[in-house]
């Protein structure tokens, strides 16, 4: 029983080092930014973009990570079972929307009017 907790307070102190690498990585790629500004913009683009897919790598080697990246997948394979309406579906659905919104906005302007006339005559 205190070999299950040894192992799970080391690698839990394993996972904090990882996302204080992690966290370091980032900041090196805002203060290196800072700090090469006199540099051309490409230069510095690829500096942090390559920081950052370190970063990404090492944040990816953590337990939070691997269940980020299990969500990722199972994500796209949920997107590849979605069934997308045809074009005509498409086409006939907007139609549908944009009538039902004509005929509400001339109903209420049409409510609008009466009510209008009827306030201007009670006022008088």
């Amino acid at each position: 029983m205190s070999e299950k907790i040894e192992a799970h307070s080391g690698s839990a102190a394993f996972e904090a080092v990882k996302w204080l690498l992690v966290v370091g990585f980032v900041a090196a790629a805002v203060v290196g930014n800072s700090y090469f500004s006199d540099q051309p913009t490409l230069y510095r683009v690829v500096g942090v973009v390559v920081v950052a897919l370190m970063a990404m790598f090492v944040a990816l080697q953590t337990e939070q990570g691997k269940a980020f990246n299990q969500l990722r997948k199972d994500s796209m394979v949920e997107l590849r079972k979605i069934v997308w309406p045809t074009r005509q579906e498409t086409l006939q659905t907007t139609l549908i929307v944009l009538v039902f919104v004509v005929l509400v906005a001339l109903l209420l302007f049409v409510l609008d009017w009466i009510l209008g006339g009827l306030m201007s005559w009670v006022i008088g």
